[in-house]
């Protein structure tokens, strides 16, 4: 056999013959990682497909497969209702943010399910320190410390567990790659390898990743493509807050997140996220607006913070956290075209309370809000809040599942909400529906000017 050199993108998985600084195909600069491959080696990690006589659509039986209950509300939300047989759910998130933590103890709620954690990372003296905190000693849970893959299916071979972790995939090997362990090569084929396992014995296997400084997954692209599932566990280590996110399910929707709080005895599910993000010594002060978003099919009412001050510098600063700061600069530009409200000389600082990160369009208005209300340094009035997408032309455009978002507003107590002009919604009482057309209407209605 062979030998020759490749260099691949550890971005994009693009493959180069020669050493680049930057990727001819995703354009990232000193992710190109050289590569040691066998040409005459045969293809490894490839799953063989019996059946494969042609036949017509209308004539494959299908059968949908029963589901995991993984007893936590939230990660069943996130991959559509369970655990699938066979699946392979990829785990990432930052370091010190609860991965490994989440992984043991889904594995430790199942109960009498005879479960395997394979960790590459801690000994099982650590494991077991780990699983008296989160205050669980289930019977069937079995734990090895463990870096060769060979070795982790043979023990999966011989237990049968329902589920297997394997914490994490950076940090083990299989001995048909001749490379060192965490190279995208070892990454790669290990994936592919537990993929092939887990769909001939029917396991399913939650594997964690760790992230790259950028915030995206380690190792090859092409990870991404081997798994069913892509889950990503978010949230600021100064917060208490997690969100769990599905960025790739092929069993489920991706719009679902699932929300923990992080405690000293491990994760809890959070079932009402909206009373815990919203502050309740927010009366009086200004740059505080209450917005409404939807999250999957979930509501969540979230406190928007915003602060003006003058420039210090020269040129003004625009800094967003927990809120896309394109899109802030997008609606400050709004600001100054279509209600002549000047910013040039002052720095804009937004923040989404609690840690969370929101991409739901629909708090726009809200944003705007605040933004005018800590530049005139006037409080909103407690009992408002306001849902809303902002157009380029200053309107305000129509949202999705307006119902929910009135009766959580309702539900937590407000006694007005600002909602598109136009449309369609079902009236609740208890609480004032105030249909705007443009941001102008708003400011007008909320500032008396």
């Amino acid at each position: 056999m062979k030998a020759s050199v490749v260099y691949i993108c550890s971005n994009c998985g693009a493959k180069a013959s020669q050493m680049l600084g930057r990727c001819p195909v995703c354009g990232s600069w000193g992710t190109m990682v050289e590569e040691v491959t066998q040409s005459a080696a045969p293809a490894k990690g490839v799953r063989q497909r019996s059946g494969s006589a042609v036949q017509k659509l209308q004539d494959v039986n299908v059968q949908e497969d029963k589901r995991m209950d993984m007893h936590s509300a939230e990660l069943n939300r996130v991959l559509g209702g369970g655990l699938v047989p066979g699946s392979l759910v990829l785990l990432g998130g930052e370091p010190g943010i609860g991965k490994s933590t989440l992984a043991l103890q889904v594995l430790m709620h199942l109960g009498s399910a005879v479960t395997l954690y394979a960790s590459g990372e801690e000994s099982v003296k650590q494991i077991k320190l780990r699983s008296e905190r989160i205050a669980g000693n289930p019977e069937n849970l079995y734990i090895v410390a463990e870096t060769s893959l060979e070795k982790i299916l043979e023990h999966a071979k011989t237990l049968r567990p329902e589920v297997v972790v394997v914490d994490s995939i950076q940090t083990i090997g299989t001995e048909s790659v001749e490379a060192t362990i965490g190279s995208l090569s070892q990454v790669r084929e290990c994936a592919a390898r537990i993929l092939q396992f887990a769909k001939e014995t029917n396991t399913p296997f939650i594997i964690v990743g760790h992230i790259t400084k950028d915030g995206a997954l380690a190792g090859p692209k092409v990870l991404e493509h081997i798994v069913d599932t892509v889950l990503q566990f978010e949230g600021d280590q100064h917060y208490m807050y997690r969100v769990l996110r599905a960025q790739k399910n092929r069993f489920g929707s991706t719009s679902e997140i699932g929300i923990y709080e992080m405690q000293q005895d491990g994760l809890r599910e959070v079932t009402n996220p909206s009373e815990l993000l919203l502050s309740s010594n927010r009366d009086g002060l200004s740059g505080i607006s209450i917005a409404v978003a939807v999250e999957g099919v979930r509501p969540l009412l979230i406190e928007v913070q915003a602060l003006t001050s003058s420039a210090a510098y020269g040129t003004p600063q625009r800094s967003s956290t927990g809120f896309d700061s394109r899109r802030l600069n997008m609606l400050l530009a709004v600001l100054e075209k279509r209600i002549g409200f000047k910013l040039l000389q002052k720095d804009v600082f937004l923040n989404i309370a609690g840690g969370l990160r929101v991409n739901d369009t629909a708090i726009d208005m809200a944003v705007l809000v605040a933004v005018l209300s800590s530049s005139m340094d006037l409080p909103l009035p407690a009992d408002t809040c306001m849902t809303g997408e902002v157009g380029l032309a200053g309107e305000i455009r129509p949202v999705n599942r307006i119902d929910q978002r009135i009766g959580e507003a309702r539900k937590l107590g407000f006694s007005r909400i600002f909602i598109p002009a136009g449309q369609k919604y079902q009236p609740v009482k208890g609480i004032q529906i105030i249909e705007v057309a443009r941001v102008t209407d708003a400011v007008r209605l909320l500032f008396k000017q």
